[in-house]
This record gives C-alpha cells, structure tokens and sequence, in this order.
C-alpha cells in the first residue's frame, strides 16, 4: 500500500500565502483597470495595439490599450479600447457636470463678495469716526486733567 505524499506544513503555509498573494495581485489588477490607463501595474507602458487581420478573431482591427509586457498572467493590462474610452468619458461627464453646477454659483458668489466689500467699506468708516471721538475724548480728558491737577 502506498502511503500519500504530504508537504511540510511549513511549506504548506508558504504555499498558501504566495497562492493568496497571488489572488489578490489579480483583483488589485482588475479593480485598478478604470478609464484609459496611464501605467501598468508592473510598471510597463501602455500601448495602443490594434489587432491585425491575420490574428485569428471575428473582430480584426479591434484596439486594446496593452501593457509593453503583457502576458496573460492576470498581472498585465489589456484592456479593450471603446471600454476604456467610455469609463473615461463617463468621467469626465461627471466633472463637467460638477463644474457646471460650481459656475451656476458664480453670480451669487460675486454679489455677497460686493455686499461684503460694502459692509467692509461701512465698518471702516465707522471705524474712523470712532477713532476720532476717542481722540477728542483724549483731549477732553488731558484738558480736564490739566484744570482739575494745575
């Protein structure tokens, strides 16, 4: 009868751990593939790759955005091109739409700053007449001095 082989379990937990690692690299990969990339996660440059007639596929001339490197290995980029054009589109959408809604605030904004400025101008002013009061206060009180201590 033969008896099964069984791994060290040091070597065991070894293996598990890289296999983990490796699991997660690749969901790491995938989550990061968003929008039109820049860089591949292995450092490579993105490329746009344009499939040829003679790759055997129903669609030729399809566009990927591919990583210099690429391997199917899950580590490496290929992302098709309409996909990443699309998410960053959709994107950019979004912040023109949120800049559209910062300009709508626009004209609000620049009447409280000419109120403000207003009010700014007023207080000064007030400022200044109440300086003055204070100093004729000042002399007041130094000529009362002077009557009352001479």
């Amino acid at each position: 009868m033969r008896v099964p082989f069984r791994m060290d379990p040091a070597e065991e937990r070894r293996e598990t751990k890289r296999h983990k690692e490796f699991i997660n690299m690749q969901g790491y990969v995938a989550d990061s593939e968003y929008g039109i990339p820049t860089r591949c996660p292995c450092g490579g440059r993105i490329i746009d790759e344009v499939r040829g007639k003679d790759d055997y596929d129903t669609l030729p001339g399809k566009r990927f955005f591919t990583c210099k490197k690429y391997e199917a290995d899950g580590f490496h980029y290929r992302q098709p091109w309409v996909v990443g054009v699309q998410e960053h589109i959709e994107r950019l959408t979004k912040r023109v739409e949120e800049v559209e809604l910062v300009i709508k605030w626009v004209p609000e904004v620049n009447n409280q700053i000419e109120r403000l400025e207003a009010e700014v101008k007023a207080l000064n002013q007030e400022v200044d007449n109440l300086t003055g009061q204070v100093y004729n206060l000042s002399v007041q009180v130094a000529d009362l001095e002077k009557l009352c201590f001479d």
